[in-house]
């Protein structure tokens, strides 16, 4: 599967997640702006595209919060790149505590990393794609929508509010040959989970739960995304695709 000529923005790139299928997208010709301001993660980026592939990797130390400065970088990146034919919002912040602790501010807080910058990512993005005739949005979901975990309030409210945004820009984007999915991934042994006060146990309640009796691999990510990113993929639009080894089959 090629992705030569595509121009992917890509939050959270150098993620647990983010960071294979960013490899996946470089050895597949793409160009890809990686928005993370991690800098060991990276650094480990960086390193592994060396070896990727044929693609280019535009690295963007952004902080995503500050929603004003964000567009003003975003817009400056589009014009360097000639627009950006593919969105991933996928950066994340998830923070654990009981409802009641949580401040309004910060719900807030997470609202605006985990969504408001993906609506600024696809309002800077979008008038390129129309003017293309092409576009592939991707918002990251996550199997929390389940209902299964406690302590994630603003997280889960966050990843509901990507699937109704998914459907939403999906009826509007349409017309234009832009189209809108979400992933939404099961349990998979990232960062995410090392806040876990039993790691062995909750490996055991995962495996426990999916009908594939592996833990994910983020090359499970990585494969979705290429396809959902692909030409191939142009009559699919406005679904959320669990990829969760069998938990939450919807």
């Amino acid at each position: 599967m090629t992705m030569a000529n595509r121009t992917i923005l890509y939050t959270g790139a150098a993620g647990g997640l983010g960071l294979p299928s960013t490899l996946a997208f470089l050895a597949a010709g793409a160009t890809v702006v990686a928005v993370d301001h991690d800098p060991a993660k990276v650094a480990a980026l960086r390193a592994a595209a060396d070896a990727a592939g044929h693609g280019k990797l535009v690295v963007a130390a952004l902080e995503m919060s500050d929603l004003g400065a964000f567009r003003a970088s975003l817009e400056a990146l589009s014009a360097e790149v000639g627009g950006f034919d593919i969105v991933i919002n996928n950066a994340a912040i998830y923070p654990s505590k009981p409802f009641e602790d949580y401040t309004i501010e910060e719900h807030q807080a997470v609202q605006r990393v985990n969504v408001d910058a993906g609506i600024v990512c696809v309002q800077v993005a979008l008038p390129s794609m129309r003017a293309k005739g092409f576009g592939r949005i991707i918002n990251v979901a996550s199997v929390t929508l389940s209902g299964g975990w406690a302590n994630l309030s603003p997280y889960i409210q966050s990843k509901g509010a990507l699937v109704g945004l998914t459907r939403a820009w999906a009826r509007e984007f349409g017309a234009y040959g832009v189209t809108v999915n979400a992933i939404s991934p099961g349990a998979f042994p990232t960062d995410a989970e090392k806040i876990h006060p039993d790691p062995e146990g909750y490996n055991r309640h995962v495996l426990e739960r999916q009908a594939v009796k592996r833990r994910g691999d983020p090359s499970d990510i990585a494969n979705a995304l290429l396809f959902l990113c692909s030409d191939g993929a142009g009559f699919i639009t406005g679904q959320t695709l669990n990829i969760d080894g069998g938990w939450w089959m919807t």
